[in-house]
């Protein structure tokens, strides 16, 4: 089956479009990106048309997609990795799919790669068992594993549980990298679209140690009136 996902995605490549997708995703010496490589020319919509398609695949086989050094492929072994947990139902066969995506979350290397993956499948599983893995990745030193940990947690909003998403915020509070600023205040945000009041305790409690993009994100739906206050803080 892997042959016949190269083929297919090698008809679909633009090296012009890779060459800006290289600068776009920041690939450059000492940026976040460092090394990525791209294929191009091929869209979000497109990858997950062939992740329908090639959804059979094993995990096995999935293991050599999951590493490639093309962007592209790990985007897609992502996206097939998330439509097989959703077909799951047995807690063993949800297991393995979590084993999997953990065992292999080096290769979780971009924001990108972090937003498709990380709420659908540990944001779902962890809803309702220990976090530790999650709470030990905010502590680690990988951004990525800092950013998987908080982009988990948007599973637990969207089931209205908001504690472990503020106590990961608060660990991730001084972090320096502006990819962790973003996605905690967007987490935030998202805590304050479902419930406004605990949010604004979170902001009124942390807002003097919040970087700015992490405040700016978190308050991006408030009333004008409300954005500027704690923009004035």
């Amino acid at each position: 089956m892997l042959e016949q996902i190269f083929k297919e995605t090698e008809r679909l490549k633009d090296p012009e479009r890779a060459k800006q997708l290289k600068r776009f995703f920041k690939t450059g010496k000492g940026e976040y990106g460092e090394g990525d490589e791209f294929l191009g020319g091929i869209t979000v919509p497109q990858l997950r048309i062939l992740a329908k398609k090639y959804g059979s695949i094993e995990l096995q086989e999935l293991q050599n997609l999951i590493c490639s050094k093309y962007h592209e492929y790990r985007q897609m072994a992502l996206i097939i990795l998330v439509n097989k947990y959703k077909k799951v139902k047995q807690e063993r066969e949800k297991k393995e799919i979590v084993d999997f995506y953990i065992k292999n979350r080096k290769y979780v290397n971009n924001w990108d790669l972090v937003d498709c993956s990380a709420p659908y499948i540990t944001g779902d599983y962890f809803f309702d068992k220990d976090k530790k893995v999650l709470y030990n990745f905010a502590k680690s030193k990988n951004l990525w594993e800092k950013r998987i940990a908080i982009i988990s947690t948007f599973g637990f909003i969207k089931q209205n549980s908001f504690e472990d998403s503020l106590k990961i915020a608060e660990i991730l509070l001084e972090d320096k990298h502006d990819l962790i600023h973003k996605a905690v205040g967007w987490m935030l945000r998202e805590i304050g679209t479902r419930d406004r009041a605990v949010e604004k305790r979170f902001l009124d409690k942390h807002i003097r140690k919040m970087p700015r993009t992490m405040l700016r994100y978190a308050i991006e739906k408030f009333p004008e009136k409300e954005r500027l206050y704690y923009l004035k803080l």
